[in-house]
């Protein structure tokens, strides 16, 4: 059974940086393509960016020039680097693995091509 567990959330003001972590349990985490959601109360759930399998890494508008996925094939871990944060980034911040299964059929920022999902870890950015 596949768990990923985020941490790094907090509270901060804007202008300042966090870095999201997301520990993966499983075999052949390198393997997969790993994505970073989020949503923000009353809101739909939103694509935040994603890393392949050779690290190639793609990111919504909202974010391009911020935020860095990268990820750590030996710990089995993907993060996200927040910088220059802004109150419209609050949200609940959810790492996912893309099924292989699906990797044809839905683009990376389809969040109906992630087949396993992380509890989420709150990040709120005050102005």
């Amino acid at each position: 059974q596949v768990q990923l567990v985020e941490s790094g959330g907090g509270l901060v003001q804007a202008g300042d940086s966090l870095r999201l972590s997301c520990a993966a349990s499983g075999q052949a985490f390198s393997s997969y393509t790993m994505g970073w959601f989020r949503q923000a109360p009353g809101k739909e759930r939103e694509y935040v960016g994603a890393i392949s399998r050779s690290h190639s890494t793609s990111y919504a508008d909202s974010v391009k020039g911020r935020f860095t996925i990268s990820r750590d094939n030996t710990k089995n871990t993907v993060y996200l680097q927040m910088n220059s944060l802004k109150p419209e980034d609050t949200a609940v911040y959810y790492c996912a693995r893309k099924s292989t299964a699906l990797v044809l059929v839905y683009s990376d920022s389809n969040y109906s091509a992630y087949d396993y999902w992380g509890q989420g870890t709150q990040v709120t950015v005050s102005s």
